[in-house]
């Protein structure tokens, strides 16, 4: 039986400043990654994603980013290895207190933008971010990209780690995605995406830009929730896997084991 978690980044509007459709998205998606103050979300947002994550059944984990609101956590800081191990902690925790508020465990953590692209690349952000999410606990799913820094770091401490693909990006012979900064870095088309993931998870590999098969693991899927459609975009590919027999569930409820 071949299974994927569909996960997405939520909790990311801020104060009055609002972004995606979380309430439709989580009808589809089985992971949400909550924004935990630092590139995105507040308090008050961060309360409500969770509320919504638990009415819809969908699991839960952190989402720590770079302190970075203007920029949206997407810009490249120059932090050390011990700066990004309390960013994490510091992030898990508060994500953890509105958990509690529910008796919720916490599922998983996912690094957001540039902290998870830097630590795709970077073997000792990513020894510390992974060294991060094992002292607070070791039961908590590591997300990264797949066959990166991150998911190696995680997987030698020891932490169920979960390779992430990702729909709606493109990706370069070395297996990392395109920069955003260049105009192919997006997939518009719903019919291409749809391809693309199912070759991902049913065949482990992806046609990068330069035409080259790349190998990867495919555990969980992004589905964007800030894009213009994302909620037709999520509905679609949820429909895509289900033609293709392929099951969506959450990591935590996975009948096989990563």
């Amino acid at each position: 039986m071949v299974q994927v978690d569909l996960n997405s980044d939520l909790g990311e509007s801020f104060g009055r400043y609002t972004l995606g459709e979380q309430e439709e998205i989580l009808k589809y998606v089985t992971s949400a990654n909550v924004a935990c103050g630092f590139h995105a979300g507040d308090p008050s947002v961060m309360r409500k994603t969770v509320k919504l994550a638990i009415d819809n059944g969908v699991r839960i984990g952190a989402h720590p980013g770079l302190p970075d609101l203007v920029g949206f956590g997407r810009r490249d800081m120059n932090i050390t290895p011990q700066e990004a191990y309390d960013m994490v902690v510091y992030q898990i925790g508060a994500l953890q207190a509105f958990l509690a508020v529910h008796n919720e465990p916490m599922q998983h953590v996912k690094p957001h933008g540039a902290l998870y692209q830097m630590a795709s690349r970077d073997k000792e952000l990513a020894q510390a971010i992974a060294q991060a999410v094992y002292d607070v606990s070791p039961s908590l799913v590591l997300f990264g990209l797949a066959d990166s820094e991150l998911t190696r770091a995680g997987e030698e401490i020891g932490l169920v780690t979960a390779h992430e693909v990702f729909a709606d990006r493109t990706y370069q012979s070395n297996g990392m995605l395109t920069s955003r900064s260049q105009e192919d870095a997006m997939i518009t088309d719903q019919e291409k995406s749809a391809e693309q993931v199912i070759q991902m998870v049913k065949e482990g590999k992806v046609i990068s830009q330069q035409n080259t098969e790349v190998a990867l693991q495919a555990d969980t899927i992004c589905i964007h929730g800030d894009g213009e459609h994302a909620v037709e975009f999520a509905k679609y590919i949820t429909d895509r896997l289900n033609e293709e027999q392929i099951v969506v569930a959450a990591i935590s409820g996975r009948e096989d084991s990563l």
